[in-house]
């Protein structure tokens, strides 16, 4: 958990090192990673949007020889397509794996729990949503199927989440990464992102709880 931190804070470095020891593979690895991310269902703590800001930042610098179209239509790809697994195991499997207790011990039942209220409260739109929340967003697809969602509306929205979360990501990095204080202050700039991320789901966090507080009783 340690190394995961580490690469998630100083991902601009570890990118690098990925960069000038695997060339062109890199976007394997990159596409991979994204794919992982939401596809796998059990693995939600690997970056994301860090990522494709921290990968089309090295894009804008030609030292490095990448392509940020590439990228976008990788990660575009990778998001979809994983996003669209989750799906699948959360239609096919969905009831049988939550009642397992491998499965609880590798989902943090807390955070699912969080995505089926969100997913209640808000509905379709929750699969757009998500695709901006850490965490949420992997188990979302999942919770989407179990709660027999039709493939159809879910991927409507499962698209127009992606496009905008690739653009969105991969531009600021592309425009802004390469900032000298940017630069100097990339993890912070990276946790800055993650914040930001979780502001929605700390706002329905916030107003859910409000909701439950009594209100007092007049004199």
């Amino acid at each position: 958990m340690s190394f995961l931190i580490d690469f998630v804070l100083h991902i601009d470095e570890h990118l690098v090192t990925i960069v000038n020891s695997f060339g062109i593979w890199t976007y394997l690895i990159l596409f991979a990673i994204i794919f992982i991310e939401t596809g796998a269902v059990i693995l939600p703590f690997l970056p994301g949007d860090s990522l494709l800001f921290a990968a089309c930042a090295l894009a804008a610098n030609p030292t490095y020889g990448l392509h940020v179209w590439s990228f976008i239509a990788l990660f575009l790809v990778a998001a979809l397509a994983g996003d669209s697994l989750n799906f699948w195991i959360g239609h096919s499997l969905g009831e049988r794996l939550t009642q397992t207790s491998w499965f609880g011990r590798l989902i943090n039942q807390k955070q699912l729990a969080k995505s089926e209220k969100f997913f209640e409260k808000h509905g379709g739109i929750t699969v757009t949503i998500a695709r901006f929340m850490p965490i949420i967003r992997t188990f979302v697809p999942f919770v989407a199927a179990s709660s027999r969602m039709a493939y159809t509306q879910f991927i409507r929205y499962n698209v127009i989440g992606c496009i905008l979360w690739v653009i969105l990501c991969c531009g600021g990095g592309y425009f802004f990464g390469n900032i000298p204080f940017v630069k100097a202050h990339f993890s912070f700039v990276v946790l800055g992102i993650i914040l930001v991320s979780l502001i929605p789901a700390i706002l329905s966090a916030l107003r859910a709880r409000l909701g439950k507080v009594p209100a007092n009783d007049e004199d």
